[in-house]
């Protein structure tokens, strides 16, 4: 069976794909870092011997491994490699405070943990919480050193029937305080992605910039069909714009995958037009509101089409905006994509009339199958249509125009998308409250020049108390993780309520961003 029959299938398993290449293109680049390439032949074998590790190890197919460390070719290819035996891969980030790393790491049920020496030196003060093994990817001494791991050259791992739903990785939706959310996704939801790749140019011509993090879902869905393709990956451990820029006009990318507040840098670039893009075929966004504004400017001086992705980590229904051929509805999110089912929902669960508001669901072939070990939450997030079809809950509250594109006007809970992460208002809140002057506490997301939104908190001290606003500012973002701190702290005598005692987070907004905008 030749590859396009492969991708044709109703599921494959990616690394067989990976296999497949190994022995089909065995000198085409599959992983470029820096100066080191890795080629598909390289790359597979690398994989077989991960795999082989882990088994030596005692994991079994449904087992899970935890990752948390800066992107490179050795986290793509422990990650390629836990698929490969079958067993669920927990990306964590490193933005993530210590203990939360713990916490996620105990939840996935990871009896090996790669890290780097920056996640080592995090972890060191509870270390001793740890069931898991430290394996070091970069050879520092935060665990055992990668090399010495792995199994000798040549190793292969026993095979392993893979099913479509079993799990392929948990991604975490909020690596804070308080209890993480493990999004499962199958096998089967990453190989729609894969199929669904072909339409977007993905295939071994493909060159992807890859400059997000390899723990986001975000990277992922351009990740994996850029590898599942047959193309080549080019890795960015940290973004920087200029650096952005050099490498794509090195490696003559055609894809990428950027968040806005990273559009926003790369077009901000004072040396911008002297880089030559005209490789570019697809760039695509996901993740945070972006500004029509910026979408047109990128049309206007960035070769090649512009794709804007809306959905969520859980999956459910995504939107796609082709916005160089509708240059007119720059203001939406796209339209429904190909097999996706999104509709909108009144706050009783019924279906709203065309041109209603009401919040958006959505139902696809790619959708989690659960939180991690967490029900009840994954309940809450499900909405079952007449017939008993299901939905994922989004939280964004929207509009269909009469074209049936859709404009999102809100979100109905609280995230804040601060430089492409989902931060979470209550879990800071969590933290907060734990100072011994704070009476209550709300934390909102306002606009921030450079993150597209950040967070702030109106904190009211107890009575006789002199906190400042500066004092709490430091002590909150030492116990924050990095993606996570405050911009700012207002002091406040009180916070406004509705009359049941719901904190109206609205008006601190409103309030706030009638004074200024943070950069």
């Amino acid at each position: 069976m030749n590859i396009e029959e492969l991708i044709e299938q109703p599921f494959v398993v990616l690394t067989d794909l990976v296999r497949v290449y190994s022995q089909d293109q065995p000198e085409h680049p599959a992983l470029i870092q820096d100066e080191r390439t890795l080629n598909y032949a390289q790359l597979n074998a690398l994989v077989d011997r991960i795999a082989a590790s882990l088994q030596r190890d005692g994991l079994k197919p449904g087992d899970a491994l935890a990752i948390c460390a800066f992107a490179s070719i050795e986290y793509a290819a422990v990650f390629l490699g836990g698929l490969r035996a079958g067993v669920a891969v927990a990306p964590l980030a490193p933005s993530s405070t210590a203990q939360s790393l713990v916490t996620m790491a105990a939840d996935a049920g990871a009896t090996l943990f790669f890290v780097d020496a920056g996640v080592a030196a995090e972890l060191e003060p509870v270390k001793g919480q740890l069931s898991a093994k430290l394996i070091s990817l970069d050879g520092s001494p935060a665990g055992q050193a990668f090399q010495d791991w792995l199994a000798p050259a040549g190793a292969k791992p026993v095979p392993v029937a893979i099913a479509p739903e079993a799990p392929f990785n948990i991604i975490y939706s909020s690596g804070t305080t308080g209890a993480p959310k493990g999004i499962v996704q199958s096998h089967g939801m990453r190989w729609a992605h894969v199929q669904r790749g072909t339409l977007s140019g993905y295939g071994p011509q493909a060159i992807s910039l890859i400059s997000t993090p390899l723990y986001s879902n975000t990277t992922l869905v351009c990740f994996f069909p850029t590898i599942g393709l047959g193309g080549t990956v080019v890795l960015m451990a940290k973004f920087d714009a200029k650096r952005y820029l050099e490498l794509a006009q090195k490696h003559r990318v055609t894809h990428t995958m950027l968040v806005p507040v990273q559009y926003q840098r790369i077009m901000s670039h004072p040396d911008f037009n002297g880089y030559d893009l005209s490789s570019f075929q697809k760039k695509f966004c996901t993740s945070a509101p972006f500004s029509a504004a910026l979408k047109a400017d990128i049309l206007k001086r960035w070769p090649g089409g512009l794709v804007e992705y809306y959905g969520m980590t859980e999956g459910g229904g995504t939107c796609i905006l082709v916005a160089h051929e509708h240059p007119d509805k720059l203001h939406t999110v796209g339209c429904p994509a190909p097999g996706h089912d999104i509709r909108l929902i009144d706050d009783n669960g019924n279906e709203v009339a065309q041109g209603e508001i009401g919040e958006v669901v959505g139902h696809s072939p790619a959708m989690m199958n659960e939180y991690h070990n967490q029900p009840e939450k994954t309940a809450e997030v499900e909405w079952f249509d007449p017939t008993g079809k299901r939905f994922i809950r989004t939280g964004d509250v929207g509009r269909f125009d009469e074209d049936g594109f859709l404009t999102l006007l809100d979100r109905k809970k609280d995230m804040i998308i601060s430089g492409g992460f989902n931060v979470y208002p209550s879990d800071l809140e969590v933290v907060l409250r734990q100072h011994p002057e704070l009476e209550d506490v709300a934390v909102v997301g306002v606009p921030s020049e450079r993150w597209g939104e950040t967070p702030v908190a109106f904190a009211v001290p107890r009575p006789g108390s002199r906190l400042g606003s500066e004092e709490l500012l430091a002590w909150a973002n030492e116990r924050l993780g990095k993606t996570q701190r405050l911009a700012a702290v207002r002091i406040v005598d009180s916070l406004p309520r509705s009359a049941i005692g719901k904190v109206l987070k609205r008006e601190l907004r409103d309030g706030f961003r009638s004074e200024r905008q943070l950069p």
